[in-house]
């Protein structure tokens, strides 16, 4: 097998997971199932800098090949990103159970909770 495959395998099953938890009907299936797919993508800009093993990721006239630098950077930059983003979803979806007493993404409380106070 070959490297692409296993890392578009890799991407598709990241995705695939990530849409399945995004759908669920709980807020902290969909703040994973959104991390999964932003780690999709950042694999996928990784992949797109040439899968070259040990080759240098900038120019040098001794070596003929190398990798781009710039998925590297948009990799690194993604990442960042990603986690401010996902520490905000978390805030806001604690803030939005202690508020509605719930975690459905829909706001309607379950039957079961209804009579139980989330607030001690």
């Amino acid at each position: 097998m070959s490297l692409e495959f296993l890392v578009a395998t890799a991407i598709a099953a990241l995705v695939a997971g990530g849409v399945y938890l995004s759908l669920r009907g709980r807020t902290f299936q969909v703040v994973l199932g959104l991390t999964l797919i932003s780690y999709a993508v950042n694999l996928f800009l990784f992949a797109i800098g040439r899968l070259i093993v040990d080759r240098p990721p900038i120019y040098d006239k001794a070596v003929v090949e190398h990798t781009d630098p710039l998925p590297q950077a948009l990799v690194l930059t993604a990442i960042v990103i990603t986690f401010g983003m996902t520490a905000l979803v978390v805030i806001l979806a604690l803030r939005s159970f202690l508020e509605s007493g719930s975690d459905q993404v829909d706001g309607r409380v379950e039957a079961d909770q209804r009579d139980e106070d989330p607030r001690p």
